[in-house]
């Protein structure tokens, strides 16, 4: 299983629309690095939802419910779509400011490269967020 992070802006999107919809394209990405994570992502792999803009923290965990498809609103065919579920809120939101205090992520794309929305998460990242978040993976 692999682990990522996806950003939503809360004006657009936030976790409780997810939890209410139950699965969701995850749309909106126009970044070709973003795209080509999103073309990685296996059905099962997990990612983190974060808010990002207004008091940006990673809220909650998702699960990749349906592979990289054809974005029918992108002609070029350059970007994909994927569908996601809720799994469960985090307990405790890790803050961005709290992700980039702590020294074991400062590899992290999400500190390295800021504006990137969707970018992997390594295991021991991901096991730390959770900690953090006082939330099991």
């Amino acid at each position: 299983m692999a682990y990522w992070l996806m950003k939503a802006e809360p004006n657009d999107y936030t976790f409780e629309d997810l939890k209410r919809d139950g699965v969701a394209e995850w749309d909106g990405i126009h970044n070709h690095q973003a795209a080509n994570n999103m073309r990685a992502m296996k059905k099962g792999d997990r990612a983190f939802f974060y808010r990002s803009l207004k008091d940006p923290a990673v809220v909650g965990i998702m699960e990749i419910a349906r592979e990289a498809y054809d974005n029918p609103d992108d002609p070029k065919e350059s970007f994909v779509l994927v569908d996601v579920k809720a799994v469960k809120p985090v307990k405790q939101e890790v803050s961005l400011k709290a992700i980039k205090a702590e020294p074991r992520l400062k590899d992290m794309a999400l500190v390295r490269q800021s504006r990137l929305s969707v970018s992997p998460v390594s295991d021991e990242a991901w096991q730390l967020i959770c900690e953090m978040a006082e939330t099991a993976g």
